[in-house]
């Protein structure tokens, strides 16, 4: 019995899927166990202790509605590539020349039609995840934009800090489901180059998402610091 090259993407790739989604597993495990050794969890306390000093502090309030005011700018802005992607790719693929050229081209493992069909609604489906997600983003920083405006701000400052956290929280979800539409684009190119790119991604999301020294060390030295001097 012959090995077809068409039966790499059976194996590969819902291989480099399989890496891709245990190590968000992994990250998410890390996340819940040990918040203060990713960047997640750093992130989301140091969005807090924001909010506490900005609440604080009236004449700061300004300077808090344009950074927020900037973040909600940057998620309109993503949602709106990923939505322009969306058409974009959506009316080139729809033409049977764009299929014909990833059919003819000299890619090694399956060039059939289903299989192409199911790269491009891969590919469809996280570009509209991640619009999703920073759509969902800029809604919760509006809201949040809001409430630093309010009169009654430091009443609010659980709201405040909750809408700031999830706005972070869906950005952090359509940046990674951008992260698998660049996936998706390199599988137009074979399964072997997307479990590479998998692999290598992983490794480089690692060193970007977790700290192997743990850093809540720093905020207890400040915290020692600060009762010292009081």
């Amino acid at each position: 019995m012959y090995f077809h090259k068409e039966y790499l993407d059976l194996i590969l790739v819902p291989g480099g899927f399989l890496i891709i989604f245990s190590y968000h597993i992994f990250l998410l495990s890390k996340h819940l166990n040990d918040s203060d050794s990713t960047f997640i969890g750093l992130e989301n306390k140091d969005k807090k202790q924001w909010v506490q000093t900005i609440v604080g502090v009236e004449a700061a309030c300004d300077r808090a509605v344009n950074v927020i005011s900037s973040n909600t700018a940057a998620a309109t802005y993503l949602a709106a590539i990923s939505l322009t992607l969306c058409s974009l790719i959506g009316t080139w693929l729809g033409r049977s020349s764009a299929n014909d050229m990833f059919q003819s081209i000299s890619i090694y493992g399956d060039t059939s039609s289903l299989t192409i069909f199911i790269k491009d609604i891969s590919l469809l489906g996280c570009l509209l995840v991640a619009f999703s997600c920073f759509v969902q983003a800029a809604r919760h920083l509006v809201h949040a934009n809001y409430l630093m405006s309010s009169l009654d701000k430091k009443n609010h400052v659980k709201k405040l800090q909750f809408a700031v956290i999830k706005g972070a929280d869906f950005w952090l979800f359509g940046i990674r489901a951008l992260y698998f539409a660049l996936i998706m684009v390199i599988w137009f190119f074979g399964p072997i180059p997307m479990f590479v790119s998998s692999i290598l991604m992983v490794i480089i999301l690692y060193y970007h998402d977790i700290y192997t020294v743990t850093l809540h060390n720093v905020y207890v030295e400040q915290e020692t610091q600060k009762n010292i001097l009081i």
